[in-house]
């Protein structure tokens, strides 16, 4: 008997790629998955990867296409939370069974998955890692996940053990606080990280997440790498991981410290959801 090829199929919710940068990725997995980049990816309008109306279809005909084991988000940038309501609107049972991966922007979809609860949701490296220095050691390592060949060790060492997680950038869960589209995140070990947010910007969105009855709900916080933060007139005195741990102590969420999770090429794996003690 053959080997069973894994198909991951490649969209882009936000911003677009390159065939450049596909090729590269596609060398990368070699024989080790089978790589399908959807057309859309290479689209432009304006800032996103094509209208909103042929990034929604792209991500809905890949949900629903039952010879492909898993989606993969192309990359961040903006544009995810625009197709959160007509994406969804006709994914039948093909879309349960597959495994979806992406982080920053891309997870508002990520949400919405893991709120419907369709498929395995993923925080973890995406295509476009690979246009970072060293870029290639993330995209490894989302590709070892996603073909089951790493035995999860790809995964944040923190979310390894039994028990509930879930990982989002910082700007994108205090965009969704409100919206309806946020998942049951009781009783889980809630992961954050960012790039490029003033100090005071992410203390104003810390506020935000710990204000909210639903998040009072995790297990607690752990914080990733807020990286390349900007340098405001006025210092903040306060760093990122003060700032955190001070508002889970204002509304009584538990600070459970580091996680290694972040905008950079040492991005490890979350999994939303229960962890057994089998996993």
């Amino acid at each position: 008997m053959g080997t069973k090829v894994i198909r991951i199929g490649i969209v882009g919710p936000a911003r677009a790629i390159d065939k450049a940068l596909a090729a590269k990725v596609g060398a990368l997995a070699g024989d080790a998955a089978e790589l399908v980049f959807h057309p859309q990816c290479f689209l432009r309008e304006g800032h996103f990867a094509g209208p909103d109306a042929a990034r929604s279809a792209a991500f809905a005909q890949f949900a629903n296409d039952p010879s492909l084991h898993a989606v993969w988000f192309a990359r961040g940038g903006y544009g995810a939370c625009r197709i959160l309501d007509t994406a969804f609107e006709n994914l039948g049972d093909a879309a349960g069974a597959k495994t979806y991966m992406g982080y920053s922007d891309t997870g508002s979809l990520l949400a919405r998955l893991a709120r419907d609860g369709i498929g395995r949701v993923v925080h973890g490296p995406m295509p476009a890692d690979i246009l970072r220095e060293g870029g290639e050691a993330a995209v490894k390592r989302a590709l070892g996940f996603l073909t089951g060949t790493d035995d999860g060790a790809g995964i944040d060492a923190a979310a390894r053990a039994p028990g509930k997680y879930a990982a989002f950038n910082i700007s994108v869960l205090a965009s969704l606080i409100g919206t309806g589209w946020l998942p049951d995140l009781t009783g889980h070990v809630l992961m954050l990280e960012d790039v490029g947010e003033y100090h005071y910007r992410l203390d104003r969105m810390m506020f935000t997440i710990t204000s909210n009855p639903e998040v009072k709900k995790v297990a607690g916080i752990r914080l990733g790498r807020c990286g390349a933060i900007p340098v405001n007139d006025i210092d903040f005195c306060a760093s990122e991981e003060e700032i955190v741990t001070s508002w889970c102590a204002r509304g009584g969420i538990a600070y459970l410290g580091r996680a290694d999770i972040g905008h950079d090429v040492d991005n490890k794996i979350v999994v939303f959801g229960e962890r057994s003690a089998s996993a």
